[in-house]
């Protein structure tokens, strides 16, 4: 299930059963560590979405506007359900600062 974005929030279709929260956000002094390419920066979309089994957060982050996307570093994490909003909007405000944002 998706659930209806926040403002601002791009709305999302995931897999049946997962919940997905999308924005764009540019990346502050130091961008985002990802596992794929290392660090990367300025304006991009961050993708995080809650599996299957209800307890794993996957975020990806991808420069806005490309096809290819990167795992954030110290993801996936367990969250609950009730808690996946809360973290997307956590790791937005951990990228916005920069610093080689990570996951957890």
């Amino acid at each position: 299930m998706t659930r209806s974005p926040d403002p601002g929030q791009v709305p999302a279709d995931g897999p049946p059963g997962s919940e997905r929260y999308v924005d764009q956000v540019t990346a502050g002094p130091g961008g985002v560590m990802t596992d794929e390419v290392g660090v990367i920066t300025g304006d991009l979309t961050v993708s995080t979405t809650l599996d299957d089994d209800g307890r794993t957060a996957r975020v990806a982050v991808q420069y806005t506007g490309a096809d290819e996307s990167y795992t954030l570093t110290q993801s996936p994490t367990l969250k609950a359900p009730e808690e996946l909003a809360a973290y997307h909007h956590d790791i937005l405000d951990r990228i916005r600062r920069g610093d080689a944002a990570r996951g957890t």
